[in-house]
């Protein structure tokens, strides 16, 4: 679960990689080398808080997101194209968090001369688009000649032209990638191609203090749009925590805003948590949405798939209400569920097993 941080210069991105990780890394600075810093940070979370209260156990774990501080795109991003380092890095990534520039500050000029978020978002999306089409043109290219030549079977490649056809259709028309109906067997298909526009995006627009977000509109689906003030969420997330807290309570915020932020990352990622409690560890554990109960076991230790017998499950807030598992077991509150169930975010999992 790895997120990269992009931004053309002087957005404020590794403001913003401090702020949602507490890092210190220096800014204001462009980088001349493409080095990239990686961070994981916990995923807050008052449901595992809260569970945490009641048993009290010696070791309590958050979800975990990793975010990936990216150099810096270059000023005429849009027309140039992606250098191929920086390139192979975002491609490795499983979603992009775009940070746009929304603050204005006058010693430290924006390269395109005037700031406007909305114009940065779009001329990247642009940067995205062309980048994608130009990896589409060439694998139907070599499709096509291999259909000609023969080889593998021409059923199999006349099925994956297609597919390729459909997505140089949509990109052609200016559309992302993100949101169009991919079957399972085409996602493994495009696994490899590392196009830009099926990344899922947030896109942070970094706003000076005290400052309203401009507006944004429809940005698509796969899209999520957030503010935050960057430099004071910065700030914040290097106090200590008894120091933030009150920082917070002087300036009327019931929470920072990094953390609405790493939430939405890792909501962004189609992601959701799962629970397990006990005295010796309170756990939120991570899988993707529809995920079933036997993939859970597997997250949690190969052996429990392995020799998986039936989970026992249970509703955060409903075992909180009941006061714990032997209250829960005592009342019959625990389902019995086998190993197709599909587990909800926020359900209390215990697995039954046996190798």
């Amino acid at each position: 679960m790895k997120l990269g941080i992009v931004g053309l210069p002087a957005c404020g991105k590794t403001t913003v990689f401090n702020a949602l990780t507490g890092a210190d890394l220096p800014t204001g600075a462009l980088s001349p080398t493409q080095e990239i810093h990686t961070a994981v940070v916990d995923v807050p979370d008052p449901r595992v808080d809260r569970l945490s209260q009641l048993f009290n156990p010696k070791k309590t774990i958050y979800a975990k997101v990793t975010y990936a501080d990216i150099a810096g795109l270059t000023a005429d991003a849009g027309s140039a194209g992606i250098p191929g380092q920086l390139l192979n890095q975002i491609q490795q990534m499983d979603g992009l968090v775009q940070v746009v520039r929304a603050f204005e500050d006058p010693s430290v000029p924006h390269t395109k001369e005037s700031v406007d978020a909305l114009r940065d978002f779009q001329d990247m999306e642009s940067e995205f688009l062309l980048n994608d089409m130009v990896t589409v043109e060439r694998r139907l290219e070599k499709l096509r000649e291999e259909h000609d030549r023969g080889g593998r079977d021409r059923a199999v490649v006349a099925r994956e032209i297609s597919l390729f056809e459909r997505l140089g259709t949509r990109l052609s028309s200016e559309q992302p990638l993100r949101g169009m109906e991919i079957s399972s067997e085409e996602n493994k298909l495009l696994a490899g191609f590392g196009l830009l526009t099926r990344q899922p995006m947030l896109v942070i627009v970094n706003l000076g203090e005290g400052q309203p977000c401009p507006e944004f509109g429809d940005v698509g689906p796969g899209v999520q749009v957030l503010p935050l003030q960057g430099k004071l969420e910065m700030e914040i997330a290097q106090l200590p925590p008894e120091e933030a807290r009150t920082f917070l309570d002087e300036y009327g915020i019931d929470e920072a805003g990094r953390s609405r932020v790493i939430q939405a990352s890792y909501d962004l990622l189609g992601l959701m948590s799962f629970f397990t409690v006990g005295e010796d560890e309170v756990r939120a554990w991570t899988v993707g949405r529809k995920a079933t109960a036997i993939e859970a076991a597997g997250t949690i230790h190969s052996d429990l798939a392995r020799g998986f017998i039936r989970a026992e499950v249970i509703g955060w807030q409903e075992l909180l209400d009941l006061g714990g598992l032997a209250q829960a077991r005592s009342e019959g509150k625990l389902r019995i569920e086998g190993k197709d169930y599909p587990v909800q975010d926020g359900e209390v999992v215990h697995i039954r097993f046996n190798i």
